[in-house]
């Protein structure tokens, strides 16, 4: 499957790399090619520049939003979730119409520290402000709930079968997502129903960040036992 993958950070690298692993093409989505290209430094996260990180994946494309979208059967959000909705609007409403847009961000406000809080929450979710601003794209909040090694390899904390979210108001597209999903690993997909339930699965994010915290480790997950 030919794969988008928008945002560039770490995120977005670790889902390109396990992507373009399980055989699909990848293109990574950023705003400013040739800006992201020249960066010499590591980024606020402590990650190396992007042009390092490719010379360890040259199978992997980059572009800017709009042409990695064109070009893409299904788009990954995994921008900031503050420009989430900037970042697709680059990437532009004819380039997302049909396809599946799964949305793996979450709306953190760090702006009066940390731990952050949320910009949206409780009656709305940033999921159901990217479906409703594109209504024709195929929106699907997953991997949120998770930090991106744990996206991509559930099964490198004991037992592996973790729990993990999909929302959204589109069956198949949810399936298709669930597919990719099971092909990283995850066993228990949990369907918490439409667009809106995505608003539970962002407002966990108060209690994720203050678990890393307390853990002094982002390498932890939810399991639901019935």
């Amino acid at each position: 499957m030919r794969i988008a993958v928008l945002g560039t950070g770490m995120v977005g690298r670790t889902l390109a790399a396990r992507l373009a692993e399980l055989g699909h093409v990848v293109t990574v989505g950023t705003r400013d090619v040739a800006t992201a290209s020249a960066r010499t430094g590591p980024d606020t996260f402590g990650n190396p520049p992007l042009a390092e990180w490719r010379e360890h994946h040259p199978d992997i494309n980059l572009a800017g939003f709009a042409e990695a979208a064109a070009d893409a059967e299904l788009v990954i959000n995994a921008t900031n979730g503050a420009g989430s909705l900037a970042a697709l609007e680059a990437a532009g409403d004819e380039h997302l119409s049909g396809k599946v847009l799964v949305d793996v961000s979450n709306p953190l406000d760090v702006s009066h520290g940390m731990p952050p809080s949320l910009l949206v929450s409780n009656t709305d979710s940033l999921a159901e402000q990217i479906q409703r601003r594109f209504p024709t794209a195929r929106v699907v909040k997953a991997l949120n709930t998770v930090n991106a090694q744990l996206m991509v390899d559930p099964r490198r904390l004991a037992g592996g079968d973790h729990s993990v979210f999909v929302c959204g108001d589109d069956p198949d597209a949810k399936a298709q997502v669930t597919g990719l999903l099971e092909s990283f690993g995850w066993s228990d997909v949990i369907d918490l129903g439409d667009i809106t339930t995505a608003r539970g699965a962002e407002m966990y994010l108060p209690l994720w960040t203050r678990l890393w915290a307390t853990l002094g480790t982002p390498v932890f997950t939810i399991k639901v036992v019935r």
